[in-house]
């Protein structure tokens, strides 16, 4: 009887763990439900969003994040991927924050025998441009690899296999606004990025191969803090978790030497994209624009400086 009653009290613990890492528990599809499976014998520990010549399609976390270490694995889209654009990210609501901030993988479809270029990029108080290209050391389209990000009160590391491939350090004493306020939300999608995606958009998408497929699964949340409302105690209590959890202890709070090998090792190469002349005449024809604005505004400014000083 005793026996019977442990085995029972065994297989209701192995339930709620494998309930437990469902992706229904913490995400839902935001958008293309007509283009998301759930494959496999055991359903909804993997999904795979889909992109046809109608829509992509998407999911998110219920609810956002404020620091700690969050992962996913992906497959990526085999064979010719080249116009597709399939991400991992997380971000602030906009509607609370106009200045909004934002973490990026992002996975740039490629023509056959092309290898798969990874774009990061890290966007805070509204201010991004700070794109790094690198390609990876591995098929992605072979099999799932593991991608996260570990954020805490010093630094936000980009993972992919455990391994860092980028590091945003608080420069918050130097002017840079730091990611330290705003909880996020977790996203995954895969959308139409013919226009820029890949070669500079000089290579569009072959439509007579749809539809293109990520997956994704081991959807991990565990190890962060869930943010159910914008309170203010709701924050006191991720600031708490932060310094008593270990994303947000030694050794999480600075590069250690094993992590800045890896940041140097020759397998990971910084990605020089192809462009066509257009695309690049066009990125000059707006960088000139920028730079005409800018000097505007400092004309402006000077002549409200003299103004003010007579």
């Amino acid at each position: 009887m005793k026996l019977s009653f442990i085995l029972l009290v065994l297989a209701a613990t192995s339930i709620v763990v494998v309930q437990g890492s469902k992706f229904w528990d913490d995400f839902y599809v935001n958008f293309g439900d007509c283009n998301v499976q759930y494959p496999g014998y055991d359903t909804g520990s993997t999904i795979a969003l889909g992109l046809d010549n109608t829509t992509g399609s998407g999911f998110q976390s219920k609810y956002p994040y404020l620091y700690g270490n969050l992962s996913m694995k992906l497959k990526l889209v085999g064979g010719d991927s080249a116009g597709t654009v399939t991400s991992y990210y997380m971000a602030s609501e906009r509607t609370q924050f106009p200045k909004w901030c934002e973490l990026d993988f992002e996975f740039l479809g490629n023509a056959s025998g092309e290898p798969y270029i990874l774009q990061t990029n890290v966007f805070s108080e509204g201010v991004g441009n700070r794109e790094q290209r690198i390609y990876l050391w591995f098929d992605p389209t072979a099999d799932y690899h593991e991608y996260g990000i570990l954020w805490n009160q010093d630094l936000i590391l980009f993972l992919v296999d455990s391994r860092v491939i980028r590091v945003f350090h608080n420069a918050a004493d130097l002017g840079i606004p730091y990611l330290d306020y705003q909880p996020m939300y977790i996203y995954s999608s895969i959308w139409n990025g013919e226009s820029w995606a890949t070669c500079g958009g000089g290579v569009k998408t072959d439509w007579s191969l749809q539809p293109f497929l990520a997956s994704y699964t081991n959807f991990n949340v565990w190890n962060a803090c869930e943010m159910r409302d914008y309170t203010v105690s709701s924050s006191h209590a991720c600031y708490q978790k932060l310094y008593s959890s270990s994303y947000g202890q030694a050794p999480n709070l600075a590069l250690t030497q094993s992590q800045i090998d890896d940041l140097r090792r020759p397998d990971m190469k910084a990605a020089q994209v192809k462009k066509q002349p257009i695309a690049s005449v066009l990125q000059l024809v707006l960088k000139l624009k920028n730079v005409v604005v800018d000097l505007l505004e400092l004309r402006r400014w000077i002549k409200e400086f003299a103004e003010s000083a007579r």
